[in-house]
């Protein structure tokens, strides 16, 4: 009787246990496309597998899908995949929980990809892209070849929204990397970004609003070069699209997670953060998109070729041709800038 015993109250134990892992749950916003299918394969489901802990995803349109659900009280969302600079904008106007260092280990990540209410998630580029059926593989290796339609003819996209817009502008105007957000820390250097992004407008056929657009306009060969993240136009690439970019004077930034200010399940996004930091799982992302892990340990565990690490926006041969993206600046002048941004836009 007493084995009998042992046994259903092990089998109650594994029933329990299993019922509290399906119990918690998590609810992430990310945004479509390959780079949350990458994410998905990478990160989510493993991880998910692993812990128990169900995930169900969504699709949102940015810190303004934030900043809706916490001003009305109606917040659904745990996990969002974020910019870090709208992230670092974001926790400024008290959008974001603080993160719990506690319980997500960040002892091998690269200690610029981190933030109080923002952690990274991976490391990417926004390049000057082109097609190469248009110009082969000698296109525009600066922001001023980008602008030049002389040398280049042909339609440009460019970004909808003021991030990553205005620095390819003032590179394109002749002020070096290192100064760009010195110059862009007063309206009057906002304002020679917008000139210069005016000077280009006649040939920007489309302001793309999203990675699954800019990744679709070079498949469809519908504009001749674009700006854009680097991650999207590899997988165009791998699907057929007549592309290429390059590194050079490209803006390295990187993506992140943040938790939405009164998280349903907070205590759960925690943890699943600190499950999708580990390396095992970090290691996984370049099998998909070409993104670097933020995780230092991923590199040494990473299942990858070495020629796809190399070309990965944080290989340091790669990291030193760009300009690292300023946190700081976004934190104080992108509110300010985006007005300015919308504004020429609709003129």
């Amino acid at each position: 009787m007493n084995k009998l015993y042992a046994s259903v109250a092990a089998a109650s134990l594994l029933v329990g246990a299993s019922a509290l892992a399906a119990e918690k749950t998590v609810t992430i916003a990310s945004w479509g496309g390959s780079y949350q299918e990458a994410q998905s394969k990478a990160l989510f489901e493993p991880a998910s597998a692993d812990s128990g802990i169900e995930v169900k995803q969504e699709t949102y349109g940015g810190m303004s899908d934030v900043r809706l659900q916490v001003e009305t009280g109606a917040v659904t969302l745990d996990i969002v995949a974020s910019g870090s600079g709208s992230a670092a904008r974001a926790a400024e106007e008290g959008l974001l929980e603080k993160l719990d260092y506690n319980v997500i280990d960040v002892s091998t990540f690269y200690p610029t990809l981190y933030t109080d209410y923002c952690l990274g998630g991976d490391v990417f580029s926004t390049v000057y892209a082109w097609n190469t059926n248009t110009y082969g593989q000698d296109g525009p290796q600066s922001w001023a070849d980008f602008w030049d339609v002389e040398k280049f003819p042909g339609t440009r996209a460019y970004r909808a929204k003021v991030a990553g817009a205005l620095e390819p502008a003032l590179m394109a105007d002749g002020v070096a990397p290192e100064d760009v957000y010195e110059v862009l820390s007063s309206e009057e250097g906002i304002e020679r970004a917008l000139d210069k992004i005016r000077e280009l407008k006649p040939h920007i056929a489309v302001f793309w609003t999203s990675g699954a657009q800019q990744a679709q306009l070079m498949k469809d060969g519908e504009v001749d070069m674009t700006t854009g993240w680097n991650g999207r136009f590899d997988n165009a690439a791998k699907d057929g699209a007549k592309v290429a970019y390059s590194f050079n004077q490209a803006l390295l930034d990187y993506d992140c997670f943040a938790v939405p200010k009164g998280a349903p399940n907070k205590d759960t996004a925690m943890e699943f953060l600190n499950l999708i930091s580990q390396a095992k799982y970090q290691a996984n992302l370049p099998k998909y998109i070409t993104y670097g892990p933020t995780n230092k340990a991923a590199y040494d565990v990473a299942e990858v070729d070495q020629a796809v690490l190399k070309a990965l926006p944080s290989h340091p041969d790669n990291a030193a041709k760009q300009l690292p993206v300023s946190l700081e600046w976004y934190a104080k002048w992108e509110t300010i800038a985006a007005e300015m941004y919308e504004e020429m836009l609709t003129e």
